[in-house]
């Protein structure tokens, strides 16, 4: 029980859990900028219904954030309030059911691909390029080399900002380019992804192929988080990067990549405020020189030293 003058701790007000609750989770060891402040509390659901649960008795006024790798996602150095849920080893398995592939959301996009490769499944080999987990790519369409999530996607499971389970068909998911129509609160839980026969060598050869162009033109060996700005479609991002000036770009710790310009990464000794405020610099710039307004792919969530933002900006 709290004595006047004092709050009662975060963590004593959460509903009961079957699964694992962590105060002051230190988030820049789960994602692959490795940099930005804690979590108040970090929640590893058990399974569905933990989650549901948890999300119908929480209290109202409790703010919750969703992660997954961390692979697409820049956490700022003050860190995130409320409850963080991670997907864990509950949400990573991918199977195998009448010619389709059920996968947990938080099954990586690469192990579903070679799932599929040796099924004799082909159509899901860009997967392959995308480092991040299926729940990542429902929310965000995730696609690479010409395909995207909708393109193989049946169904998905979610659950809703009041604890309820739905499943939803992609066209009731509105995806678009890097863009998934349903509301921000829902929690994406697994998915059934279909794609047709093909010969398991040929697929592997496609994936090698994946790879290679990967590791040729992408910075993949350094701290990274991706694809930094969505194309401003009929432009590549990289292009009106380059153009304006800015490969090769630093502050601070930060660099826009020399490999490829629409990669940040943070060289050893970035911050949040480092990275973000690099993005930002090269949206200003590209502004300036083509007209173009980047739009930031990658999601940037939590508090600034000093003052809370919790959420993502424009």
């Amino acid at each position: 029980m709290s004595t006047p003058g004092h709050h009662t701790p975060l963590i004593d007000r959460l509903p009961k859990v079957r699964g694992k609750l962590r105060e002051g989770a230190q988030l820049s060891k789960v994602t692959w900028f490795q940099v930005g402040g804690p979590a108040d509390v970090m929640f590893r659901p058990a399974d569905e219904m933990d989650l549901a649960d948890f999300i119908k008795n929480r209290p109202a006024d409790l703010p919750i954030t969703v992660i997954g790798v961390g692979s697409n996602l820049l956490v700022r150095d003050g860190g995130i309030r409320g409850v963080v849920i991670r997907l864990g080893r509950p949400f990573t398995d991918a199977i195998l059911k009448d010619g389709d592939i059920h996968a947990g959301a938080g099954a990586l996009d690469l192990n579903v691909a070679q799932m599929a490769q040796q099924a004799g499944i082909a159509g899901l080999e860009f997967l392959s390029g995308i480092p991040g987990t299926v729940g990542g790519a429902l929310r965000m369409n995730a696609g690479a080399y010409g395909h995207e999530i909708k393109d193989v996607l049946i169904s998905a499971n979610a659950i809703d900002g009041r604890g309820d389970l739905h499943t939803v068909t992609t066209r009731e998911m509105d995806l678009t380019y890097r863009h998934c129509g349903l509301p921000e609160d829902w929690i994406f839980t697994s998915a059934i992804l279909r794609g047709t026969p093909g010969d398991p060598a040929e697929i592997a050869n496609r994936m090698a192929e994946i790879q290679d162009t990967r590791a040729g033109s992408q910075p993949i060996k350094s701290r990274t988080g991706g694809s930094t700005f969505a194309n401003p479609l009929p432009d590549r991002a990289w292009e009106v990067i380059d153009a304006a000036g800015c490969r090769g770009l630093m502050i601070g710790g930060a660099q826009m990549s020399e490999q490829h310009c629409n990669f940040m990464i943070n060289t050893g000794t970035a911050t949040a405020r480092d990275l973000e405020e690099l993005g930002d610099t090269v949206r200003e710039r590209v502004k300036k020189h083509s007209g173009v307004d980047l739009r930031w792919e990658i999601r940037r969530i939590g508090d600034r030293l000093g003052h809370s933002i919790i959420g993502k900006d424009a």
